[in-house]
């Protein structure tokens, strides 16, 4: 997995300037979402390992199935993917251009997780101190688990911070079982 997160940095960071050149870094994460999303499904997936297909062929089928979301940097950003073979990279290059993004913009999706649905100020004041602590302006997205039991988790990149009752639970039948 971190191998093919390295292989596609250097395509990533690519299309980041590019995009940051032409102002349009909302637009290409769209449209990486989107290719990604294609090259994903399994029956793409198939018919892009097919070896009777040329690589031209192979870009022509993703561009035709984009048309209407790519522009033409876009366009020449698949099929210089498909000459190198690295078509099935879109998601890992998806992904990384969404975080060069946040990080350029200076802000942070997190994902809250909680037992049960809470009031619109608790989220704002837990969102104003992750602005504070991360130095970064919070996009928060809430979901409601019951199996945590009480307390919530938060999600943010790789920091993970798990604050739930089942997750204090396990650690202490850990310890009463050492």
């Amino acid at each position: 997995m971190a191998e093919l997160n390295t292989i596609a940095r250097p395509y990533t960071k690519a299309a980041f300037d590019y995009a940051l050149n032409k102002g349009d870094l909302d637009q290409w994460s769209d449209i990486l979402a989107f290719a990604a999303v294609i090259v994903n499904d399994s029956e793409m997936k198939r018919v892009l390992g097919t070896p009777s297909l040329s690589t031209e062929q192979k870009a022509e089928l993703i561009v035709s199935v984009c048309d209407k979301t790519m522009n033409d940097g876009a366009k020449n950003f698949i099929y210089l993917l498909a000459e190198n073979q690295r078509l099935l990279l879109l998601p890992k290059i998806s992904a990384q251009f969404d975080q060069f993004k946040a990080d350029h913009e200076k802000s942070v999706d997190v994902d809250l997780t909680t037992a049960f649905e809470l009031d619109q100020e608790l989220v704002d004041k837990l969102a104003q101190a992750l602005r504070s602590k991360l130095g970064r302006e919070v996009k928060m997205t809430s979901t409601v688990d019951q199996s945590i039991i009480g307390g919530v988790i938060l999600r943010a990149n790789d920091l993970v911070i798990d604050g739930s009752v089942r997750a204090r639970l396990t650690k202490l039948a850990e310890a009463m079982n050492s």
